[in-house]
């Protein structure tokens, strides 16, 4: 693809471990996205199974399907990361690589951005009747609250997935592992502002979750106290002119 071909949006899609997932996943995309001028980034995250075969096999039956791969795991911000890099698109989509995000939701959060002023860097969604177990809620609910008290963002559901942002923005950010988790915060510590639409969850099929809830907090501890003090170091300028 040229620079002039270049599409108008990339939907990038971290996965790893995702047999049998991934290559639904993709179908269900570019049937969400079919008529838009799009391209669908995979980044396969060193997987140890047939993931990644499974994706390449499917880029002659999707000609705007590209797959990317890492030689080792490096986790899944590091994974959305590699995909925004190599994306052409202006507005980027990210989506869970086990197909609980339902990618017919994903074109409303690109609509819902378009139409957005520019100040409005990102549109995330809200999971809706979540299919996730008893713990794994009242862990998310509790993690939501005290996120939102201390760093002050307005996110209800910042662990979402699926989203949609300015590329440009979303490079200017700091980067650190498990910045997915903290887009909302980091988009208003950048001036910006950002908008939530409810959307659909569905059950796990195949795989399984590559996260706990112990593995989580130990994570968030310093991942909060890390955007807290990222946060006190943020001065901003104002209007840029040239002159």
């Amino acid at each position: 693809m040229t620079a002039e071909a270049a599409p108008d949006i990339s939907i990038v899609v971290p996965v790893h471990d995702e047999a049998g997932a991934a290559g639904p996943l993709a179908r269900e995309i570019a049937a969400a996205f079919a008529g838009r001028s799009h391209e669908i980034i995979f980044v396969d995250d060193a997987s140890r199974d047939s993931t990644l075969a499974e994706l390449r096999a499917l880029t002659v039956e999707l000609p705007t399907l590209r797959v990317l791969g890492h030689a080792t795991n490096a986790g899944q911000s590091r994974a959305v990361r590699t995909g925004v890099l190599a994306a052409r698109g202006q507005i980027v989509v990210t989506l869970d690589g086990d197909g609980q995000n339902p990618p017919a939701d994903a074109p409303k959060l690109v609509e819902a951005l378009i139409a957005a002023p520019p100040q409005v860097a990102l549109v995330g969604g809200v999971r809706q009747k979540r299919q996730d177990s008893e713990a794994k809620l009242w862990a998310s609910r509790w993690a939501n609250r005290i996120r939102k008290r201390l760093l002050g963002d307005d996110a209800d559901d910042t662990g979402c997935g699926l989203k949609a942002f300015r590329r440009d923005v979303f490079l200017r950010l700091p980067y650190f592992d498990h910045i997915h988790r903290y887009l909302p915060a980091l988009v208003i510590r950048e001036g910006y502002e950002n908008r939530y639409l409810p959307i659909g969850h569905r059950h796990r099929d195949t795989g399984r979750s590559k996260y706990t809830n112990w593995g989580r907090l130990k994570a968030s501890v310093s991942d909060i106290l890390g955007v807290m003090w990222l946060k006190t170091r943020s001065r901003r300028p104002g209007p840029v002119t040239e002159y």
